[in-house]
């Protein structure tokens, strides 16, 4: 969340950018908080003082007894004194729990480049990269492709699990294999360290990674424990150095992640009751950068060249998709998704997202910098998508299809797989 005390100082700026986010009806939360603060102070003043007086008292009570004086009515003031700095915390702790509650409703302040707009419908596309296909024949989508070569069955994952689960089979999962692999060696080469995260994280990560009341019906639950699964690797590597102070020399530190992701994908979009594309379980590796402030913008071209890159290589075309203001995530200061081509729907669609959290995320997780000079402040977070495998599967799918029903694979893939070609996977 953001810094209470910059919301202090600067009032008609998250005005401002609740307005650029349609979300005026929390402009009074703005004026609540900033009272609220000056509650908090106050009272927090006022203990401080009857503290100094206890103190000073103290000292008189001490020399009315060296002067053998009567010192009953003071020592009567400062048996008073402890429930009344009782009282003032108790309301302090009681305020600061409102303003708490209060300051998680105010979203990310946005960067002034993020283009106006109220929702997904006036996203801004920033370029389109590569040559859209031309077939000669009909194009079919992944699933018909899939099916009739006999490399994944969904029949059987509901039968096992349900809805948005899938086997793969033959050589489709070992071309899932192989995007993994591609992925981290590319990623390797560009100097990230790899890590292989847990699968679960606790309530404090979720809450912090932003809009926990949207999100959280989209997590699996682990049930009796304080845990959920994680919807993306970004969650487990943003918790990694949660309560820690990173000397500023060590920064930036770039991780890559692979692992599993689960969603229940509960809302408008739903799931695929067939198919790869919206599913409860799938693969991913994701890119995450902490850094300095001063430097996260610089990270954030970095992060978007490194996914460019990938699609470039697979020769999948593909646009870059800016965020408006209201389609933004609370917690995003600028994002931008990465839209590869589909035949089927002759359009793009989304297959990666990037994101700058600035330190919106690490403020709530206490992850910190130490400058040289000694001062402290709070580091910010990028995170983006390198693969997700599943939604990668299908552009090549639909992309590289042949006539005869057989699948090309592309060539930077090539030496993962061990073939050139998916054919239909013989059953017997």
């Amino acid at each position: 969340m953001l810094d209470i005390r910059f919301i202090k100082e600067n009032p008609e700026l998250i005005k401002g950018n609740l307005k650029k986010k349609f979300q005026e009806n929390k402009l009074k939360l703005v004026d609540d908080i900033v009272h609220g603060y000056e509650v908090s102070l106050k009272l927090k003043k006022q203990a401080e003082d009857l503290r100094r007086k206890r103190n000073e008292l103290s000292l008189q009570i001490n020399e009315l007894v060296k002067q053998e004086k009567d010192a009953k009515s003071i020592i009567k003031q400062v048996k008073d004194i402890p429930g009344k700095i009782k009282e003032l915390e108790e309301k302090k702790q009681k305020t600061d729990e409102i303003l708490q509650k209060l300051v998680s409703e105010i979203p990310n302040v946005i960067h002034s480049s993020v283009p106006k707009g109220r929702d997904e419908k006036e996203n801004k596309v920033l370029k389109k990269v590569g040559k859209v296909p031309k077939f000669n024949f009909p194009v079919k989508n992944h699933v018909e492709l899939g099916e009739s070569l006999c490399v994944f069955d969904f029949d059987a994952s509901a039968r096992t699990t349900g809805n948005g689960f899938y086997y793969l089979k033959g050589d489709l999962a070992l071309l899932n294999q192989a995007l993994i692999s591609f992925a981290i060696n590319f990623m390797k080469k560009k100097g990230y360290l790899y890590v292989e995260p847990p699968l679960m994280v606790n309530k404090r990560i979720e809450e912090a990674k932003g809009d926990f009341d949207a999100f959280e019906k989209a997590l699996y639950k682990i049930d009796g424990e304080d845990l959920f699964l994680i919807p993306t690797a970004e969650d487990a590597i943003l918790g990694m150095l949660v309560d820690q102070t990173i000397p500023e020399e060590k920064l930036p530190l770039k991780f890559f992640a692979y692992s599993m992701a689960f969603r229940k994908e509960i809302g408008s979009h739903g799931i695929n009751e067939k198919g790869l594309w919206r599913t409860h379980q799938f693969n991913k590796v994701e890119q995450f950068i902490f850094c300095h402030p001063k430097d996260s913008w610089k990270y954030y071209e970095e992060l978007r060249k490194n996914s460019e890159e990938l699609y470039k290589k697979l020769k999948i075309p593909y646009r870059l998709l800016e965020c408006c203001s209201g389609d933004l995530g609370d917690w995003k200061a600028k994002s931008e998704d990465i839209e590869a081509y589909r035949p089927t729907l002759k359009n793009y669609a989304e297959v990666g997202s990037l994101s700058n959290c600035t330190d919106f995320q690490a403020r709530d997780l206490n992850i910190k910098l130490l400058t040289k000079k000694g001062e402290k402040m709070v580091v910010h977070t990028l995170n983006n998508t390198a693969i997700a495998t599943s939604r990668a599967m299908v552009v090549i799918m639909e992309n590289y299809q042949q006539k005869d029903g057989s699948i090309k694979v592309p060539a930077v893939l090539q030496k993962y797989t061990g073939f050139k070609v998916i054919k239909k996977f013989n059953k017997g």
